[in-house]
């Protein structure tokens, strides 16, 4: 049985042998080994037959020692498809040249649009994009992600609280939050004011109520500072009691510090790997070969195709591999113990509120066990302790 497929490749032809020496072309084609299939009478003396294209050549020379007329009635396969495909070739390239326009503009940035930043704001952002490559006429499969702009921007544009940024079509919408924003006038409830832990009283200023320790009072956790309840004991009226009450605070703090330390870092050598995804196929397209790092951080990142203002079930990825390597730090004792003092300090000014200053240290215990530095230190600290508390009316 022929094979179909090679067939195809190579191009075969529907041939019609008419007359009383049908059978006889049959025969000799035969007796040269020329391959012929789908052999059907259709008709007393008529013979319909395919034939490959190279043996045409052999068919004509049989058929004059044959008492029959042959008919060509249909070619099939590739070079008869590449023949009418170049008879039509300007319509096929103007198609294809078109589709490829359309996919190339779809997949375009057209518009940039940012909403609620005022104009100096506004340049500063458009600057910044400049900078990472989020222009008009860009490719966007060529561009960082939403998520990654969005980063950057916040990142590097101290003006703003918060930048949303969306992908729509072509068009990229940027929604802006300022910091300038206009202060509501705060409204306070009638309250006290007490210690939320313990301290010594260093500062006070108060806007209203009225105070109930001093300067150099100790006070504890719950202790009222300033009472939201002015005026004698024939005028009395509650008010939202309000101000600063600075007092001396006290934080332990402690911290290990490994002498020796094995980690990971990138030594800045990485290779990229382009692909198209299709259906979950993915179809390396550059940079087949797989980077031989012995250790490795790969990050993915996958583009949607876009026709007109349809997604395509095809998309751009890329694969990043980022070459790591083991170091291995060493620390004397000294410099371990420098180190461990700034990640108290670190994990301290996590904990402290806005405004609060450390104003003393002191080592309470430091030693090396098991190949750490063990550092225990006390530090001394001003910060505001008042916290508002309701007045409930009975009081």
């Amino acid at each position: 049985m022929k094979n179909q497929w090679t067939n195809f490749y190579t191009g075969f032809v529907k041939v019609k042998a008419s007359g009383i020496g049908a059978e006889r072309l049959i025969n000799g084609l035969l007796r040269k080994n020329i391959s012929i299939w789908d052999v059907k009478r259709s008709g007393e003396d008529t013979v319909l037959f395919c034939i490959e294209l190279k043996d045409i050549s052999t068919l004509r020379a049989v058929v004059r020692n044959s008492d029959c007329k042959v008919s060509f009635i249909e070619g099939r396969g590739i070079p008869f498809f590449t023949k009418r495909a170049l008879k039509y070739s300007g319509f096929l390239i103007g198609l294809l040249s078109f589709f490829i326009i359309i996919f190339m503009l779809s997949n375009m940035v057209w518009g940039i649009e940012i909403k609620g930043a005022n104009p100096e704001t506004e340049h500063a952002i458009r600057k910044e994009l400049d900078k990472i490559g989020v222009e008009v006429g860009k490719v966007q499969f060529l561009i960082d992600d939403v998520e990654t702009i969005q980063r950057k921007l916040s990142d590097n544009i101290k003006a703003v609280t918060w930048i949303g940024v969306e992908l729509k079509g072509t068009t990229f919408h940027f929604q802006v939050v300022e910091k300038e924003q206009p202060e509501e006038a705060e409204k306070l409830s009638p309250r006290n004011l007490v210690a939320r832990k313990k301290a010594v009283i260093v500062g006070m200023f108060v806007e209203k109520g009225q105070k109930q320790v001093e300067i150099s009072d100790y006070v504890n956790k719950g202790q009222l500072l300033v009472s939201g309840v002015i005026g004698n004991e024939n005028n009395q009226r509650v008010v939202g009691a309000k101000g600063k009450v600075l007092g001396e605070t006290w934080y332990k703090s402690t911290v290990e510090v490994p002498l020796k330390t094995k980690f990971s870092v990138f030594n800045g050598d990485e290779k990229v790997k382009h692909y198209i995804n299709i259906s979950g196929f993915s179809l390396p397209v550059w940079g087949f070969k797989k980077p031989e790092y012995k250790q490795y951080e790969v990050e993915s990142t996958t583009k949607p195709f876009k026709f007109w203002k349809w997604e395509l079930p095809a998309a751009y990825m890329s694969e990043t591999y980022r070459s790591k390597e083991q170091i291995t730090r060493v620390y004397t004792k000294g410099q371990a113990m420098a180190e461990a003092k700034k990640m108290a300090i670190k994990d301290l000014e996590k904990q402290l509120p806005e405004g609060a200053k450390i104003i003393g240290e002191k080592i309470l215990h430091a030693g090396v066990d098991n190949g750490k530095v063990k550092l225990s230190i006390h530090y001394q600290v001003i910060e505001d302790i008042a916290v508002g508390i309701p007045i409930i009316q009975g009081d």
